[in-house]
Parts: C-alpha cells; structure tokens; sequence
C-alpha cells in the first residue's frame, strides 16, 4: 500500500490537494493518505494531523505576532513524518514551511520522494530559491506554461501538468455568461447587474481590503453588491463591514459567472475570475505601499503582479497595488468595468487567449500519473 503525505496551508491548497489525493486513489484504490490541510482533503479521505486554519499566518509581523503556533507546526509535521514515513511527500504551495518541512524529509527520510506540486512563485520572487527546490525535490510539478523555461535556464527540470484552477472551472456546471448590456440584464434575468467583491481568504488581507473596496462599490448606487465569504471564516467576521441589502455568499463561482463586475484581492482569484469571463480590477494592500513602490525593481524580476497579466505577458486588468490601491482609483476603474462596453469586451477577449494559453490538460490527472510514475 502506498502512502502518501501532503501539505497545504492554505483553502485553495486544500482544494488542490484534494483533487489531486481523488486523481492518485483513482490510479492507485489502496493507498493511503495523511497530512496538513482542510476540509477538503479530509472529505478526500486524508488523515489530518493539523487544519491548515492554524496554519495560515500571512506576513512577517502575524508570523512574529504567532510565532509559538508556527514552531508548533513544524513539530507537528515532522513528528508525523517520522512516524507515518510516507512513500511520497507532496509539498503544495506555502514555501515558507514547505521548503523547511523538505529539507527535514531530506535529512532523516532518505527513501521518501519528495514533490513540490504548485510549485511556489520563485520566478516573481526569491528567485534563488530555485536552487533549494531542485536539490530537495525529486519532481517539480508546475502550473503554468512559462515555468518549465524558467527551471530550465537554471538547468532544472519542472514539468507543466496544466492549471488547477482551469480542469475545476471545466468540471463546474455554471451559467453561461451574457453579453447583454446592464439594462437588458435587468429586464431579461429579471435581477438588477451587481458588483462582486473578493476580499480575499486570510482574516488580515480581508480587514485591510475589503473596507476599501466596499467604499469604491458604493460609489454605484444602481448596482448591488456581493462580497463572497473565504472558507474557514464564520459570517460573523463579515457582518460589521456590511450595510443592508449588501449581501454575503459563498458560491463564488455562482457569483463570478453573473456578476457584472468584481474587485478582486490579488491572488488565485484574478484567475478564476478571469476564466469566469468577468471583467474585473485587481488590489493587493501592502502597509508600506510607497517604499515599495521605490523597491520594486529590485524585489521583483516581472513587470506584473497578476496572474492573468504574468501569464499573457501584457496588462489585461488593471492592478491597484500598493499606494495605487486607494478608494479612488479602484471607483475610477470599476466605472469603467461597468459602463465602457469597448473595454469589457476587449477584457474578455483576452481571457479566451488566456483559457488556450492554459490548455486542457487536467492538473490533478497528469500529477498524479507523473507521481506515481516516481515510484515505478
């Protein structure tokens, strides 16, 4: 019987790994599964030994403020990893402790492969962790089509699988998109065109946007507002942000695929959004905005922030980042999502070049076959 240890320390982590823990019993009935993630990976059937809610610590001051919790993890891993000895220890995302829990894999289980799926974003930063990946990982499994160029002009392989995001948005049964204008929207779906907000998935990010995004929304009168809920936080955390008739939910998907427009917290969500066919802006709150500004060319190697603009390699959506991110400039660009019929559908067409450029392979399928192709 195979075993298999996996890591995610986030909710679309869990997803992911969820997904691909279905692909690997589908090619292997008896093997077993273990590790650190959520929900989804525990309905998946995988044995948990911490929920990735007390994981997901975003930044250097909620990393220092919870330090005792994080020190707590790691023992928690690598406990579980001496006593289960997997065959395999599929790292997804979460660098910061994946890169650490590996190399302790590394040291005291030398017969345990070791594959990194979701492999982190070393090519928009920390580039030289490409290096400590190569050396610790028996297999990088990556998600986008540039990043197999990428490890390979380090000497490195990384093979592409396809996109997660992309094989789960192509199994989801959703309404098909109109092109209609807001007007005939409101006469033919019989409900008035609303603005979605995703403010993200982490307590801290969504505190810092969705104040500001909320500001901007409400700027539009004429169009209600949808702010979709992360997994793992209760709708308490959400209701003193709200005023009536501004509304809470959770079928994200459901939401993106009628929304007339959505601002959206940079991350995976740009992505979804943009596959979903909704024009959009993206935000990202960063304390020290300004400095960052001053720094940026020298902390990151891509002109870019999004992962619908990094893939296509041109601005598609606009990215209020930093000190850009301000109620202001995300109103200025909502109108413009809203009301300019040019835009939206030059927006959109980039999105189908985007939907090929990410192929049709299935992620979790093909990652599971190259997995347990290590073990052959």
């Amino acid at each position: 019987m195979l075993k298999f240890f996996l890591i995610a320390g986030e909710a679309s982590g869990d997803l992911h790994a969820s997904n691909l823990i279905k692909a690997i019993r589908a090619q292997e009935p008896e093997a077993f599964f273990v590790g650190l993630g959520g929900d989804k990976m525990r309905e998946a059937g995988c044995t948990l030994y911490q929920d990735y809610r007390h994981m997901a610590f975003m930044g250097f001051v909620a990393v220092i403020q919870n330090m005792g919790e994080v020190r707590r993890n790691f023992r928690i891993a690598e406990q579980a990893l001496l006593k289960e000895r997997p065959d395999v220890l599929i790292l997804i995302d979460y660098p910061s402790f994946n890169l650490r829990i590996a190399a302790f894999c590394k040291n005291h289980l030398p017969d345990t492969k070791i594959v990194y799926y979701i492999p982190p974003k070393i090519w928009a930063w920390k580039k030289r962790r490409v290096h400590t990946i190569a050396r610790l990982c028996d297999a990088v499994l990556g998600i986008f089509p540039f990043e197999p160029a990428f490890y390979a002009r380090y000497g490195y392989q990384c093979t592409y699988v396809g996109n997660p995001t992309a094989e789960l948005l192509r199994h989801t049964q959703l309404p098909k998109r109109t092109h209609q204008q807001p007007s005939e929207l409101a006469v033919t779906n019989k409900a008035k065109p609303f603005i979605a907000l995703l403010p993200g998935s982490r307590q801290e990010e969504i505190k810092h946007c969705l104040p500001m995004m909320l500001a901007a929304a409400r700027a539009f009168p004429n169009y209600p507002i949808v702010v979709t809920a992360a997994p793992g936080l209760d709708d308490a955390f959400y209701l003193p942000y709200l005023k009536d008739g501004e509304s809470l939910r959770r079928d994200t998907y459901q939401v993106l695929a009628s929304a007339q427009a959505a601002v959206v917290n940079s991350g995976t969500a740009t992505l979804e959004t943009a596959l979903l066919g909704c024009p959009q802006e993206a935000v990202y709150h960063v304390a020290t905005g300004r400095v960052l500004g001053f720094l940026k060319p020298l902390l990151f190697t891509i002109p870019y922030f999004t992962l619908v603009n990094i893939i296509l390699g041109k601005e598609v959506i606009k990215e209020q980042v930093a000190y850009h991110f301000t109620e202001r400039d995300v109103r200025e660009e909502l109108d413009r999502l809203l009301h300019d019929e040019h835009y939206r559908a030059a927006m959109q067409h980039s999105y189908a070049e985007l939907s090929t450029a990410l192929g049709s392979s299935d992620a979790s399928q093909y990652a599971a076959t190259e997995i347990i192709g290590l073990l052959k």
